[in-house]
């Protein structure tokens, strides 16, 4: 039984995965991190299915990892945070080759790991009125295992001017930067996913797949020992007095010791 996602396929096999987690804005939890690889498993060997939808149910379509989630790595061993970041990467693995096109539908803001997620996409649609932002350094931490995806996505001279910054951009900067293919008015994302989603239903579901794995090939190298580089990255930034006063402070409802005007 799903409890942070929801499938659904139509009769043409085009398949609708939906963050469902809209009271913490689709956080990634670890129980949604877990289904969200099996949904993945689950859609690729389903040779009934065209193609795939990526949405988020209410205001947001992911606010990045859960802070809870977040916090509760603090008190772990190493070993047992590099376990958790291995399993956040592997799910962003599973989606990034998922062998259907995968086609994102930003209907809402999207910070932290949500720029990740829409980066594993094939091609992305965002409401115009999304907000977008790479936030991890706000909360002394970096984005690590979607790095990788981020920079294919929108190359190293574009990313560097908000991968580090934390700064939130609008959706039209978003499609300049390359993480949103289009931007339309909310009411029209649905009608702008839909022309996305049908030239493949007249597309070889086999020759698709094939030509997917031989884009992904020919671009950006994201292989076992990148992902290992950026799961050490993050368990080692989990680890840091930064992290652990970045989170302290967003729960404490209080700024950040490096941030200008701190509360004392």
């Amino acid at each position: 039984m799903l409890e942070t996602i929801d499938i659904s396929v139509d009769a043409r096999g085009v398949a609708t995965l939906m963050l469902n987690r809209p009271e913490k804005h689709n956080a990634l939890s670890a129980a949604m991190i877990a289904e969200l690889t099996q949904a993945a498993a689950s859609l690729s060997a389903d040779a009934d299915v065209r193609a795939v939808v990526l949405t988020g149910a209410g205001k947001s379509f992911c606010a990045g990892g859960d802070l809870g989630w977040m916090r509760d790595q603090m008190g772990m061993d190493a070993t047992t945070r590099s376990a958790e970041a291995r399993r956040l990467a592997e799910m962003l693995q599973a989606l990034n080759t998922l062998p259907k096109p995968l086609i994102g539908a930003v209907q809402g803001n999207a910070f932290g790991g949500g720029v990740g997620m829409a980066c594993v996409c094939d091609v992305v649609i965002g409401a115009e009125t999304a907000k977008l932002g790479l936030t991890e350094t706000r909360l002394g931490l970096i984005p690590a295992t979607i790095g990788p995806y981020v920079l294919a996505r929108m190359g190293e001279g574009r990313a560097r001017r908000v991968f580090m910054s934390a700064r939130i951009f609008d959706a039209a900067e978003a499609v300049d930067l390359g993480i949103l293919s289009r931007a339309v008015a909310p009411e029209a994302l649905a009608e702008a996913v839909e022309a996305e989603v049908e030239p493949y239903l007249s597309c070889a579901p086999g020759a698709v797949a094939a030509a997917k794995a031989l884009a992904r090939d020919l671009g950006p190298r994201i292989d076992d020992a990148l992902i290992d580089r950026t799961v050490a990255a993050l368990a080692a930034r989990w680890e840091s007095d930064e992290a652990a006063e970045g989170i302290d402070a967003f729960f404490a409802r209080r700024k950040a010791s490096w941030m200008s005007g701190t509360d004392t």
